[in-house]
């Protein structure tokens, strides 16, 4: 295991929570995506992706599992680079398959790239305001069959999930749910989801 790039990693994803906190404190996480949160997951990803080239996937063998739970933080929060998280996704299928990293962390990206590029979810990990303003599940693809699919990579029933989402909700509703669509597909477009 690489000391140095475990700790490396864990101080990556410490800062990016950290900020989230502060933001979350003051209320400004919730209204966009905040230019400081953003410059942490840029900054981080941009990191990440320098380490996949120098060693692979950093898995569970050469990062232990702190650092593998690390490096997966920092690329599900990599929503400003596409390219990285759709470049990743087969790699953390292949690593998860290998025993390298757990499953629903693949299942969470996949998830998060069908969120990002408006199409359903696979797994139902993804929650959004809905038009009642409520926290829901984003979309999802066969949702008779959601439940199997969550248990076959060790994630809880989907109901479950729900009820734990709405009793921690600490986002605030958006005042305007249409003006939040529309600003959150023009910076999907931006970035380059769309």
């Amino acid at each position: 295991m690489k000391i140095e790039l475990t700790q490396r990693l864990s101080d990556m994803a410490a800062e990016d929570q950290r900020v989230r906190a502060e933001l979350a404190a003051t209320g400004e996480l919730f209204q966009g995506y905040h230019p400081r949160m953003a410059e942490v997951h840029r900054r981080n990803a941009q990191e990440l992706e320098a380490i996949i080239e120098l060693y692979g996937w950093p898995g569970k063998s050469l990062v232990g599992d702190a650092g593998a739970n690390a490096a997966w933080l920092i690329l599900q929060h990599a929503i400003g680079n596409p390219a990285l998280q759709r470049k990743c996704l087969p790699v953390l299928q292949e690593a998860s398959a290998r025993g390298e990293m757990e499953p629903a962390q693949a299942a969470y990206l996949e998830d998060r790239i069908c969120f990002f590029e408006r199409r359903p979810q696979r797994y139902g990990t993804q929650f959004d305001w809905d038009e009642n303003g409520r926290m829901s599940p984003w979309l999802l693809e066969d949702p008779g069959k959601i439940d199997e699919r969550r248990r076959s990579v060790g994630l809880a029933p989907l109901a479950e999930r729900i009820a734990e989402v709405s009793k921690d909700a600490d986002e605030a509703m958006p005042r305007d749910f249409k003006h939040r669509q529309e600003e959150m597909e023009a910076w999907a477009k931006t970035v380059g989801w769309l």
